[in-house]
Formats: C-alpha cells, structure tokens, sequence
C-alpha cells in the first residue's frame, strides 16, 4: 500500500514536471509558465524575427560603411579603416554596459524594448542626413567636401545604432536561449540547436545586408537603404511585442557582481584556514533560495574557504561577507576561468575584422565584372561568408552532430572548447589564403601600371576571393557559434545577458585591436619609407600584414590549445525528470 502511495505521488511530481516549467522562470503574469503554451521553439522565432531585422540593419551599414567613408566623406584608407573598426568596436563593447542593467534592474525584456527605440532613432537619422537638404553631404551630385553639419549627423546616427545594440545584442540571443528549460531533456537538446539556428539567421541576415541592402546603398542611395531599414525594424519590433504572452521571463537578480565580491572577501577572511579534504563539509543551502546548484570542483581550491563553516562565528549563516555557498564558490571560479579563455578568443574579433575592412577594400582594387551588363559591389562579397556559414550550419547540425554524439557520448557531439579550436585553426588558413590572393593581386596591379597603363582594366577577377570568405563563413560557424554557447552556458545562470555582451566584447576587442594593429604597423614599417597601410590598397603590402596575421593565429590557436585541455566545464545538479531518462536529481557537466 505504501509503494502505491509512493509511486502516485512520483507520478504527480513528474506530471507537474511536463506540464509546468520549474527553472525560476515566469509567464508574463508573473505566474509558473505552462510548459505547452509557453517557450521553445514558438517563442525563440519572435526573437529570431527581431534579432534578423537588426542585422540587416547592422550588417548592410557595417559592410559598405568603409566605402561611404572613402568615397563621399572622402578619408583614406587608413582612417576609414581604423573609424570602421571603432564603430564596430564600440557597438560591441557597449553591450556590457546593457548586459549588466538587464541582468541587474531591468531584466532582458525591458532592456530589449528601450534598445529598438534608440536603435531606430539612429536608422531614423541616418535616413535623414540623405534625404533633408541641409544634411545631406552636398547638394550636387559630385561631392568633393562634404558639409560638416552630414558628417555630424551620419556619426551621431552611427552611434545612436551602437548604443541601441548595447541592449538589443545580449540580451536577444539570451532572452531567446531563456525559452528552452536546462532541466528538460528535450527542450535542453532544443537549446543547443538554437544557437547553431541562431548564427544561422544572422548569416541569412548577412547574406540580405551584404546583397540587397548593399546594392540599394550603391545604385540608389543610402538614404532608400535607410528609410527601408527604418521601416523594416519598425514592423519587427511591433511583431516582437505581440508575441510576449509566450514568452518565459527572468526576473533581474540585482548586482550580479556582488556574490563574487562576497566570495572574495569571504575566502580573504578565512585564508589561515586549511581547506577540508571532504567537499560536503562546505556550506550550501537548498535549491529553492538560490537557483540552480553546482557541483564542487577541485580548481582554484583557494575559494573554498569562503565555503568553511567556522564554529565560533555562528552568526556567519546569517553574513554572505563571511560565509558562502558551494554554488556561489563555483560561480566565482567560473568567471575566473572565463578570463583567459577571453582573452585568447579576441583574435577570432580580429579575424572578423578584416572581413568589413580590408577584404573589401582588397575587392575594390580587382575586376568586379561578374558578366558583361553585372558588377558586384567590393561589399557584396562578405555574402560569400555568409553563404559558407548558411551550408556549414545545417550540415553541422543536423548530419555531424547527431553522428558525433553516438561516438563521444555528448549531448553537444564535441566539447564547446573543441569547437572553437577548430574555428581558430581555420583562422590560420584564412589568413595564409588571404596573403597568397592579395600577393598575387599585387604583382598583377603592378604589371597593369607598367605595361598597359594606369587607366586600364583590372584584370584579376574579384571571384579570387570567394575561397577567403567561405574560409571565414566555415570558420564562423565554428569559433562563433561556439563562443555564443560559451559564453551563456559557462557563466553564472544570473550573469547571462552580461555573458552574451563577453561574447560580443570579444568581437569588438577585435575591432580595437585590428586598428591599433594598423597604427602600429604603419608607424613602423613607415620608418623604411614604403608602409605595408598605405594611402590606397595598390600602393600598401596587405599581403605582409596578412602573413603577420596568420603568425599570431598560429600562436593564440596553441595557447587556446593549452588552455582548453585543462579546463573544468560547468557542472550542475538536474533535479527534473527528464522525459527520456528513468533518473532524477542527477549531475550533468555542461561541455
């Protein structure tokens, strides 16, 4: 009778399991989501369509920009570049200012809303400084100065745009993945799909930028390009805010920085204390009052004496300055190790870098004839990236993944450092192509000036440089999509918008590191009077730039290398029952 009572009551709790979502998560009326009306997939694809509007809004502005720069504002080539990089550079630095507000005040769906204002305030202005007299560049069609009052205005838009992607970056793909529940089986094996889909859309929304929007921006005007930008975001938002009643929220957890604080200090504190061979002496407190728990790890053991129960302090159960969790303790370890892997991921930023600055500028200077009546925009061709990341994704995801999975045993087919490793070793390749195609551009720029004349045709296709942006496409949707699930799965759970503005700090830290790159290289190969940045791209060696590139791609790649083989993932207690699993309660390391 009792075994009957007993399996009753199992069955109810797992029947409340499948119906109702337990991850500290709520409806729009503040209540327990219902797991069938709410989350996966139905939600995620308002946040998709959002999150695409944005990007093609992002990505036709940031591909052609160095182009509108040169040629109606009219700087060289080596300020071009370097403005492009700290536009891009701020635009993804920003973001850990809103990652931090949404996480700690706002929360994600807030934080979203005030972002698509000032998002198209700053589209709204760039559409103006093209369509109103007194802003444009000049009234005439051939621009020699622009007035100063367009280049004003064309920046400040530029920055009202980075400022809206300050909230809109981390917290969109975060908001997005908080629709899958970690404690569910299938919706965990969801979630890990929805990143690769993720950069799938941002590729597809590449592809429309680099192309469409491009060619609007080239053949009829940047101000058309715009006001169609303008108009596009502001349908999508609209679509956005119809879609919050399936939407699960989190709630903002405050400063998140303070539990770290307190571990720290905690642990300073108690730093003549041995720490114990028993991990369970360690203090932690039930699920409920704090989230999800961790599992104790061995690194950093440091930090565990934050975690001692000391018997003479009995008030300390009551002080987090004084005493702290296993879960806090771990958490802090977390962010500890999240440093290094940072810091030798910012080469990916560089990487991407050259692909809205100097791969463009290298298309300018080849023959963009595609047939007789057709010439492609030098900007047009970052959609060959895209294209390689559009094929690479689905055949990841749905053919090498599932294979990879019966013969490693993880849920995710390879561990998310492998991945990115494996996107740092094709920045390698890319950037030795990179040298070969620019040195052949070179020596053949050089033989048109020589023998035929300045005047004539350039004769090497820009066709030549489809196998360095498919490199970089296949290379993104490795080290890329693999820095997004890094940076949300192996931070704290209530550091996740601030983990998706790391992610995309590595990028702008790319950004900025590529300009002072530029600087430096130009001030010191200037010194033997021929600069590898030159004025124009003919008369710059790009190709040395690139071999240089590639040296320190080499090196990052073995210190990631190193880094990666000793490095302890995220390990988390499941507690819910998992709908194709007999076992409950049970620890799953997160790789």
């Amino acid at each position: 009778m009792e075994q009957d009572t007993e399996k009753k009551k199992r069955d109810r709790i797992e029947v409340s399991e499948e119906k109702w979502v337990h991850d500290a998560s709520v409806d729009y009326k503040g209540r327990v989501p219902l797991r069938a009306s709410t989350g996966v997939w139905k939600a995620s694809l308002f946040v998709l369509t959002i999150e695409f509007s944005e990007r093609v809004s992002y990505f036709g502005i940031a591909t052609n920009l160095i182009s509108y720069l040169t040629k109606v504002i009219h700087e060289d080539l080596q300020t071009a570049a370097k403005n492009v990089n700290y536009w891009s550079g701020t635009t993804t630095l920003i973001p850990l200012i809103g990652g931090f507000i949404a996480d700690a005040y706002t929360g994600r769906f807030y934080m979203i809303l005030f972002s698509s204002f000032v998002y198209l305030v700053g589209l709204s202005l760039l559409a103006m400084s093209q369509f109103i007299p007194s802003l444009k560049a000049c009234n005439t069609k051939i621009c020699h100065k622009p007035r100063k009052v367009h280049e004003v205005v064309f920046f400040l838009a530029l920055y009202c745009i980075s400022l809206g992607s300050g909230g809109y970056k981390p917290c969109l793909e975060s908001f997005g993945a908080d629709q899958f529940d970690d404690d569910n089986l299938k919706e965990r094996k969801k979630k890990m799909s929805f990143f690769n889909w993720w950069n799938f859309a941002l590729c597809f929304a590449l592809l429309l930028g680099a192309t469409v929007v491009v060619y609007i921006q080239d053949f009829v005007g940047w101000g058309a390009a715009g006001l169609t930008l303008t108009i596009f975001m502001a349908l999508t938002i609209i679509a956005f805010y119809v879609g919050k009643s399936f939407y699960r929220y989190r709630r903002a957890d405050g400063n998140p920085l303070t539990p770290f604080l307190q571990v720290l200090i905690a642990a300073m504190r108690k730093r003549n204390l041995p720490c114990p061979s028993n991990p369970a002496l360690l203090h932690e407190v039930p699920e409920k009052s704090q989230g999800r728990l961790l599992t104790h790890t061995n690194g950093l053991r440091f930090l565990d004496k934050a975690a001692i129960v000391e018997e003479k302090h009995v008030e300390q159960k009551e002080n987090p300055w004084r005493l702290a969790t296993v879960t806090r303790v771990e958490e802090t370890k977390l962010v500890i190790n999240v440093v290094p892997i940072w810091l030798t991921s910012l080469i990916v930023g560089i990487c991407v870098a050259q692909g809205s600055t100097l791969f463009v500028k290298q298309a300018a200077g080849m023959n963009l004839k595609i047939t007789d009546s057709f010439k492609i925009p030098p900007a047009s061709m970052a959609s060959i990236s895209a294209v390689g990341t559009i094929i690479s994704v689905p055949i990841y995801d749905r053919i090498i993944v599932p294979i990879l999975r019966k013969v490693t045993g993880n849920e995710r087919g390879i561990s998310i450092l492998r991945r990115i490793s494996v996107g740092l070793s094709l920045s390698v390749i890319l950037m030795v192509v990179a040298a070969l195609v620019e040195a052949k551009r070179l020596r053949m720029a050089k033989h048109e000036v020589l023998i035929i004349g300045e005047t004539s045709e350039k004769t090497m296709s820009v066709l030549w440089l489809i196998p360095q942006y498919l490199i970089l496409g296949l290379g993104d949707s490795f080290s890329l999509v693999g820095l997004q699930e890094y940076f949300y799965d192996q931070v704290p759970d209530s550091m996740r918008s601030l983990g998706m503005a790391l992610y995309l700090s590595v990028l702008g830290g790319g950004f900025f590191l590529s300009s002072f790159l530029i600087t430096i290289v130009d001030h010191v190969t200037g010194k033997n009077g021929k600069s590898w940045i030159g004025k124009d791209i003919n008369s710059s060696r790009l190709d040395k730039f690139y071999w240089m590139l590639a040296v320190i791609n080499a090196l990052d790649f073995c210190a990631f290398l190193f880094l990666a083989k000793r490095y302890t993932y995220k390990t988390t207690q499941r507690r819910a029952m998992e709908t194709d699993c007999c076992k409950s309660g049970e620890m799953e390391m997160v790789a």
